[in-house]
């Protein structure tokens, strides 16, 4: 199968640079995210487009003492008005935007 008229298409291209602090997430780009200090907030891109992608794991496995929260920046994630909080251990996952009334969708669980 194929998909026209989304953006970007395939995998992320990954950030090899643990991230230990709150950050805003770039389109087809991945986060490993290390808690093991305290909570991390990984903002979603302010302005995105139909088939804009993120990805994040909790590499370091501390996710459920110190969550990760994905920040919505004003769109919404599954639908809803809510930002998302991970607390399980190595979780790792993909988001892909599709428009304002659904906005971001889980690619990946």
């Amino acid at each position: 199968a194929t998909q026209s008229g989304f953006g970007r298409s395939g995998s992320v291209n990954w950030d090899t640079t643990p991230k230990t602090a709150t950050f805003t997430g770039v389109s087809g780009n991945g986060y490993f995210v290390n808690t093991t200090a305290g909570v991390v907030t990984a903002n979603l891109p302010a302005s995105p487009s139909a088939g804009d992608i993120m990805a994040v794991v909790d590499y370091a496995g501390t996710a459920d003492t110190n969550n990760i929260t994905i920040g919505r920046n004003g769109h919404k994630i599954e639908g809803g008005d809510s930002d998302l909080t991970i607390d399980v251990n190595r979780a790792a996952f993909g988001l892909v935007y599709y428009n304002v009334a659904n906005g971001w969708l889980f690619i990946e669980k």
